[in-house]
């Protein structure tokens, strides 16, 4: 195909763009200088004896989404292996503590033809999944040139990628026809990439709904719990630039009717702490900054929980939860099922593209409480942490929804069987 020799060709001669590009990104800390070479497709692992599954997701939540299917696959063949591959650092922190033995990760190899063909001839994958929406064209066309079946999970396609994947539909009907299965987050997704030239396109379910409930530290929580000493907590989570000004107000305006009052504030980007704390302490707030070792006293308004895997602690600490990413910034929000596992009652903004399906069902179910502003904000978390009956209504309508959704990977693992190696058989003698 013509696309493909000139898209290579395309990669060949930004070479010293894409090397510049790397390179700012090495020095802004967004690349792991020890593991650099992985992103030029030279791996710092060995690839174990046996079939070898490669999942590729992009990032925390794709990779988070992927662990219940990641699981499956291994309790599907005990002789097999998992890859995942993603492309931030954060995402690699936060797989290093929870891939199963036989999982490994490596950061994704750019999207240069020479680099994932070394990635390639080294991991030699049996076959490959992608979660969700990167569709990176050398790393679909490398491993169909290897004559190796590739698939999508949750595929995903905003609005916004589709008229951008419109403007070039050769190559996003050649890439995407080259999935099998193509399964979708949603119905609309499915219609997406059906536009896009994935006929076979179909939903299943959203994968993220087979997360389990995110852990945490049983010892950080009875310390935590200690230190509140019963007053009422709400919790900000993953928000973005604009809306930790929002719950700040919201938390003013909650003081007037809930005086002893705690906000947890957890940043979608924790590197982001310290200027949120310093704009949150120029309001008159106290704040506590978690990264910094400080820890709430009985004068700390908002604590800025600005570290890594500790969702699930602050869930299990706070009643109502606002879901952030959905009132400021076309973020599409975040996933709200996290909340509703842990018993806290979910309240958002009106962007949930990203869980649109999600979304709809919560609020169908009357599982959720969506919010325009600061007020609205500050009214529903006031009602829902002074009104035990009503909240407790809320969580178990959005618990029904969450259960539902918790066969969706077994479907997915269902529907990718007909392209996975097939199970070795067990050594003699095991039992």
């Amino acid at each position: 195909m013509i696309a493909r020799s000139l898209y290579r060709i395309s990669t060949v001669l930004a070479a010293p763009f894409i090397a510049r590009y790397m390179k700012q990104r090495l020095a802004e800390g967004k690349e792991d200088p020890h593991r650099f070479c992985e992103r030029q497709g030279k791996a710092t692992l060995p690839r174990p004896k046996g079939p070898l599954i490669w999942i590729h997701a992009a990032s925390n939540g794709e990779a988070m989404s992927a662990l219940p299917l990641i699981d499956l696959l291994l309790e599907r063949d005990p002789n097999g292996h998992v890859l995942l591959t993603t492309g931030t650092v954060t995402s690699a922190r936060l797989m290093a503590d929870k891939l199963p033995a036989r999982a490994m990760h490596q950061f994704v190899p750019v999207d240069r033809s020479a680099w994932v063909a070394s990635f390639l001839s080294h991991w030699k994958p049996d076959a490959g999944i992608w979660v969700e929406s990167e569709f990176w064209p050398a790393l679909i066309w490398e491993m169909r040139a290897a004559g190796k079946p590739v698939a999508l999970v949750n595929g995903r396609v905003s609005k916004r990628s589709l008229a951008r994947w419109r403007r070039i539909p050769g190559i996003a009907a050649d890439l995407l026809a080259g999935f099998s299965p193509c399964l979708a987050q949603s119905p609309a997704d499915a219609d997406h990439l059906k536009d896009l030239g994935a006929y076979q396109a179909e939903c299943v379910g959203n994968l993220k709904l087979s997360v389990a409930a995110l852990p945490a530290d049983a010892d950080a929580l009875s310390a935590e719990q200690a230190v509140l000493d019963g007053r009422p907590v709400w919790l900000a989570a993953s928000t973005h630039p604009g809306e930790e000004d929002i719950v700040a107000e919201a938390h003013e305006k909650l003081r007037e009717t809930v005086p002893s009052v705690v906000t947890i504030l957890v940043p979608r980007h924790p590197k982001r702490g310290g200027e949120i704390s310093e704009r949150l302490t120029r309001r008159g707030l106290k704040v506590a900054q978690r990264s910094m070792g400080q820890t709430i006293s009985g004068e700390t308004d908002i604590l800025v929980a600005d570290t890594l895997g500790e969702l699930g602690l602050f869930f299990r600490l706070a009643r109502v939860a606002f879901i952030g990413g959905s009132l400021q910034g076309n973020h599409g929000g975040h996933n709200p099922i996290e909340a509703a596992r842990l018993g806290c009652a979910p309240l958002y903004g009106p962007d949930m593209a990203n869980f649109s399906t999600v979304a709809a069902d919560l609020d169908a179910a009357k599982g959720a409480v969506t919010v325009a502003n600061a007020k609205d904000l500050a009214d529903h978390v006031a009602r829902l942490l002074t009104d035990d009956q009503a909240r407790n209504q809320l969580v178990i309508a959005a618990q029904r929804v969450a259960q539902e959704g918790e066969g969706t990977a077994l479907r997915v693992l269902a529907r990718l069987e007909p392209v996975l190696p097939p199970v070795t058989p067990r050594p003699k003698g095991d039992g």
